[in-house]
């Protein structure tokens, strides 16, 4: 922003950060149920103004028969604001709007409202006529005394404070048509003198009696036809309307949005004028607009564009268009552009500032200046007019400039103005991510319809990162009363993965299932090493890894199945895929309650336990696998069978071993090549479940790694000089637990290690101790065990894999199946 040289009076310009922006926006408007929809009517050149049938039952011809309304002005979902449904029933109109409409700005400026709780931010509500007034409180009286509650003016503001628990000044402004403009400097200036961090600001204004048109049609001010031309020689007047309009004033350095700066505002009234008291005056509208600009500063040889009053009155305008031409037009190079939504949309009243800013914010963000509706011919009684000074934009016009003002006029002398700055941020990239990561959102809402809104408005625009990230911040916390979640996937190639399911509210219990030898397959970890954290994750490893020669960003990446026959690389490729996975989840904020592992997954447990770090976990993955190959172990095979553990020991030959204990009908076993093709091959005959499972030609789990115990332990021991204690949501699969309180139990020790390799794995002993109610995610590179955790543990369970083998885009599944967990 530049400054004049000719400014006699300065404002302290705002230190960075300290500069008070609009970070939150959200309104209904005629024929448009938010800003979305006000933006696609302007552009469209709609004219909101439309045939009222509620006034027709009323034989008073001075009634024009044409007002903007706004929908679904008869629903309230009380229970949400915690309203008495009595109360509700009674409450004025525009109280319940400004609620709903709070809500969608707060949460518009990316914050979740429970946040703003005994903060001290400020209710500021702009409202001229209230029209309920009579009827609740002498037409239709009740005992109960919700007329008063429900209706009082000070209850638009107070209801709001008192919802969401803030503690700024909070009140209701009426200055006329300018109240809601009047309202906003309030609140602005109530920012600058600290008497509160931020504010909401509301305007109002709902038709809802018929007599105040007849009032307002008296004064001569309506047009007879209900079609509101500003600026043109034909304005006869303004056609009523409704709006409800909220937006949520913050510093600078606390949004997280910004829609524009708000440069200065000002309010004056004019005082005596000879004209009468319901006239405006153009030589006091110039001193106003000479001195909002010169207190703070700016050059109005910047301004682009002035956000008129403009109502159509023949005395109206003119008065407000000789002040602009007095205070902006005297040496200006190029015309000065102008508009009034009214010609759009008629007069919301007390509403209208707030939706004059509304109107130079969506040019702002779009970069074009919505049309004015109803101007042909200029007004020839208005010099600056006729002669070019000022330009009415009456087709879409490209915004150029970064300065915009905002007037409105009160009847009675009460004028505000608002000096609007665009923001001065570009979007990186246009908001387009630089990489091909798809992108998942989330969104809940209290209906179904609600998320689905939400999440078809990401889908219907090109990704933009920084939108997605203020939608994941604003839902890092729950929002209460929200009965609904979901998500949706996007992609580049415009591929729409989305669910959206009903949520109970309460808090399910999270445990990680880490999966051991079975799960790895070729390339296993390619796709998700698009992901950062992932990534480094893995480059933790390989530096580890270095010195002794293994390559595990070429393990984990490699479509050569043999690549997996070696022991080694499948324990290092699965424990560095773990470590990745853990580190993922660890950065969308998921922690466990419990952990479980699986054979060489309780490496896994260790390090999301904190008793292992990264590099120790996949150097004892590698250490593993070492060992077993070092000891020249005989060739062995496992298999997983449709066997109970204790039916399998029944009929298993001496030399094959029970491995892994999964369920009443499912174990895997271990032991010589040979002798594991015949048993199997005998239980098959028999119509029993098989499945080979590649272990590398080690018989894990069994006597026969007995000979790599020794040097495991001089290895791990090195590893692992101090083992750390294993906390108690680390539940031992490889110890009974009768157990658990010994020592070898009780640390992350090498013992501990090599015991898990030598013994049986009591998965299903140790898996019933999560709970019927919890959502089990399986870390591994592929989810194996899912067959297995849906058979053997509680239905009420849900179960997730973040990874399955062979699909083409593990990235894309591991955030689809985040999405499932954000609503199970």
């Amino acid at each position: 922003m530049s400054v004049s040289n000719n400014a006699s009076v300065q404002c302290a310009q705002p230190s960075p950060g300290e500069e008070i922006v609009i970070s939150g926006l959200a309104g209904c408007f005629p024929q448009s149920e938010n800003v979305y929809q006000l933006r696609d009517n302007l552009y469209k050149k709609v004219d909101m103004v439309t045939d009222d049938d509620s006034l027709q039952k009323f034989k008073q011809p001075m009634l024009p028969k044409r007002t903007g309304k706004v929908p679904n002005v008869t629903k309230f979902d009380a229970s949400f604001f915690g309203i008495n449904y009595k109360q509700a029933h009674i409450m004025d109109p525009i109280c319940r709007l400004l609620l709903e409409r709070t809500y969608e700005a707060i949460v518009d400026a990316g914050v979740n409202p429970h946040f703003l709780k005994g903060q001290k931010i400020g209710v500021f509500v702009g409202a001229s006529i209230n029209e309920t007034e009579s009827v609740w409180f002498y037409e239709r009286p009740h005992e109960n005394g919700y007329g008063l509650t429900g209706c009082a003016r000070a209850m638009y503001a107070n209801q709001i404070s008192y919802w969401l628990g803030i503690t700024g000044p909070s009140y209701a402004v009426e200055s006329a048509c300018s109240s809601s403009a009047c309202a906003f400097e309030q609140a602005y200036r109530s920012i600058c003198n600290g008497s509160c961090e931020s504010a909401i600001v509301s305007g109002s204004h709902l038709c809802l009696h018929p007599y105040i048109s007849l009032q307002v049609s008296c004064l001569g001010i309506l047009s007879p036809e209900g079609c509101c031309r500003p600026f043109d020689k034909y304005g006869n007047g303004f056609a009523r309307s409704e709006a409800i309009c909220v937006m949520f004033l913050q510093k600078a350095c606390h949004a997280k949005r910004v829609y524009a700066m708000v440069v200065h505002a000002k309010t004056i009234n004019e005082g005596f004028n000879s004209l009468g008291i319901m006239c405006p005056s153009g030589d006091m509208n110039k001193v106003l607009l000479e001195k909002c600009y010169q207190e703070c500063g700016a050059d109005t040889s910047a301004l682009e564009y002035i956000e008129a009053h403009g109502t159509a009155t023949k005395v109206g305008d003119a008065e407000e268009l000789k002040g602009i031409t007095l205070a902006f037009c005297k040496d200006r190079k190029t015309p000065l552009l102008i508009g009034s939504f009214k010609s759009n949309m008629g007069h919301p009243e007390g509403a209208s500032g707030l939706c004059g800013i509304t109107k130079v914010i969506i040019a702002m963000e779009t970069g074009f200046i919505p049309p004015n509706l109803h101007y042909i011919n200029p007004r020839e009684d208005v010099e600056s007019l006729v002669n070019g000074q000022l330009k009415v934009v009456n087709e879409t016009m490209p915004w150029i400039g970064n300065l915009a003002g905002v007037s409105s006029l009160g009847f009675g002398g009460s004028n505000t103005h608002i000096i609007l700055q665009r923001n001065q941020k570009n979007k990186v990239n246009g908001g387009a991510p630089d990489d091909i990561i798809p992108r998942l959102v989330i969104a809940s809402g209290r209906t179904e319809e609600a998320v689905d809104v939400i999440l078809t408005n990401f889908e219907s625009r090109p990704v933009d990162a920084e939108f997605v990230y203020l939608m994941h911040d604003l839902q890092s916390t729950e929002i209460v009363g929200h009965k609904y979640r979901g998500y949706t996937l996007l992609t580049q190639d415009g591929r729409k993965l989305r669910s959206v399911n009903y949520y109970p509210g309460s808090k399910r219990p999270v445990w990680f299932v880490f999966t051991g030898i079975g799960s790895q397959w070729p390339g296993m970890g390619k796709s998700l090493l698009k992901l950062p954290v992932f990534a480094s994750a893995i480059d933790k490893c390989q530096q580890a890894l270095k010195p002794h020669g293994v390559d595990v960003i070429s393990i984990i990446t490699s479509d050569e199945p043999r690549i997996l026959n070696n022991i080694l690389n499948c324990f290092v490729g699965i424990a560095a895929c773990q470590i990745g996975l853990v580190d993922v989840m660890r950065a969308v904020g998921i922690e466990p309650d419990g952990i479980v592992g699986h054979s060489v997954g309780e490496l896994g447990c260790g390090y999301m336990d904190g008793c292992l770090t990264a590099e120790q976990m996949v150097l004892a993955a590698y250490y593993c696998g070492r060992a077993a190959l070092e000891a020249e172990l005989i060739k062995g095979m496992m298999a997983a069978v449709g066997l109970g553990a204790e039916q399998a020991k029944k009929l298993c030959p001496p030399d094959i071993e029970v491995a892994c204990h999964y369920g009443l009908n499912f174990c895997m076993l271990s032991g010589p090549v040979e002798s594991m093709k015949k048993f199997v091959e005998m239980l098959q005959h028999r119509g029993i479940f098989t499945r080979e499972v590649n272990c590398a030609n080690i018989a894990l789990h069994s006597n026969y790694m007995s000979l790599a115990a020794p040097l495991l332990l001089k290895y791990l021991k090195q590893l692992i000089p101090r083992p750390k204690p294993r906390s108690s949501r680390w539940v031992s699969s490889s110890v009974p637990q009768y157990q658990w309180n010994t020592l070898l139990a009780m640390h992350a020790s090498a013992e501990y290690h090599i015991n898990n390799l030598l013994n049986a794995v009591l998965f299903k002993e140790a898996s019933q101790h999560i709970p019927h109610n919890a959502i089990t995610i399986e870390i591994a590179p592929h989810g194996l065990l899912q067959p297995i955790l849906e058979c053997s543990l509680n239905k009420g369970i849900t179960h997730i894999a973040i990874t399955q083998q062979g699909h083409p885009d593990c990235t894309g599944w591991l955030l689809t199946a985040l999405g499932k967990w954000v609503y199970s």
